[in-house]
């Protein structure tokens, strides 16, 4: 019988987080299309990694061992990344005009 590995909470938290970040970005922006798969999928890769800055920089506010303000940044960073490749690329309705 194997045994299931133990899941830490920094994931989680990072899932919740990403979340909430992306759903106050379309409470904010109104509509996002499919590039909301996009942002959501960045904001919790941002918040994991910024989970990640937190353990080796310190963070001021913390749930746990969960740094809340780095891993906010880097989940805000993860989105504000998004948005701007998404409006600098082109759009499908111009064919290299």
């Amino acid at each position: 019988m194997t045994r299931v590995p133990d899941i830490g909470p920094a994931p989680v938290l990072a899932l919740l987080l990403g979340v909430f970040n992306t759903g106050l970005y379309l409470f904010v922006r109104g509509t996002a299309g499919v590039r909301v798969l996009f942002v959501g999928l960045a904001a919790i890769l941002g918040a994991f990694a910024g989970q990640a800055m937190a353990l080796r920089l310190g963070d001021p506010l913390q749930i746990g061992d969960f740094g809340l303000v780095w891993s906010t940044a880097l989940s805000c960073l993860g989105i504000i990344l998004i948005v701007a490749a998404s409006t600098l690329s082109p759009s499908r309705g111009s064919q290299g005009q």
